[in-house]
C-alpha cells in the first residue's frame, strides 16, 4: 500500500508558471513591442535569497530596496540595543532573506505594474522559451480570429474559451 502512494508521487511533474506582462503602449512602438514583454517565473528565487539588496538593485526595485535597507538597519540597531547575541541576529537576517526569496516574484510584479506594464496572462511551460512560444502562438490565433473569423487556425491549435466562462459550459448560462 505504501509503494502505491510513492509511485504516484514519483509521477508528479511540476511545471513552472510564468506571468506575462505587456509593456506600456507608446506611440513610436505601436506594432513592434513583442521583445519588451516580460515573462516572470513564479516561485522561489534563489538569487533574491542569496543577494537580496543586489537583486533589488538589478531589477530596479527602488522602493523595495529602501524599505529593505531601512528594515535591516532598524533591526540591527534594535537587536544590538536589546543585547541579542550574533547567532540570533544572524537567524533573523536569514529569515528576512528567506522572505525576500519567497516574495521575489511579487516584488518584481509590483515594480512592473508601477512602470506601466499590464499583466495579460499566465503560461505553464518547462522553460521561458517554450512559455514565450505558447503565449505568442495563442496571441496570434486570437488576433487572427479578431481580424478574420474565417481564417484557418494552425494544426492542433485551439481557440481559448470566452472570457468570464469557467468550467465545462461553452457559454454563460449553458446547461448540460
Amino acid at each position: 500500500m505504501a509503494g502505491v502512494g510513492r509511485a504516484q508521487n514519483e509521477d508528479l511533474i511540476i511545471m513552472p508558471a510564468y506571468a506575462v506582462f505587456e509593456p506600456p503602449m507608446r506611440q513610436r512602438d505601436r506594432h513592434d513591442r513583442t521583445d519588451r514583454f516580460v515573462f516572470l517565473r513564479e516561485g522561489f528565487s534563489m538569487a533574491a535569497f542569496l543577494f537580496g539588496a543586489l537583486w533589488m538593485i538589478r531589477w530596479r526595485l527602488w522602493s523595495a530596496f529602501i524599505i529593505y535597507t531601512a528594515t535591516l538597519v532598524g533591526l540591527e540597531f534594535g537587536l544590538r540595543r536589546l543585547g541579542i547575541a550574533w547567532p540570533a541576529r544572524l537567524l533573523v537576517y536569514v529569515l528576512i532573506e528567506l522572505l525576500v526569496g519567497i516574495e521575489a516574484a511579487n516584488l518584481r510584479r509590483g515594480g512592473l505594474v508601477r512602470r506601466g506594464f499590464r499583466e495579460c496572462g499566465i503560461v505553464i511551460a518547462d522553460d521561458r522559451d517554450l512559455a514565450e512560444r505558447r503565449f505568442f502562438d495563442v496571441r496570434t490565433i486570437r488576433q487572427r480570429g479578431a481580424t478574420n473569423p474565417l481564417a484557418p487556425s494552425p494544426a492542433g491549435a485551439t481557440t481559448p474559451a470566452a472570457p468570464g466562462v469557467i468550467g465545462l459550459f461553452p457559454e454563460p448560462g449553458g446547461s448540460l
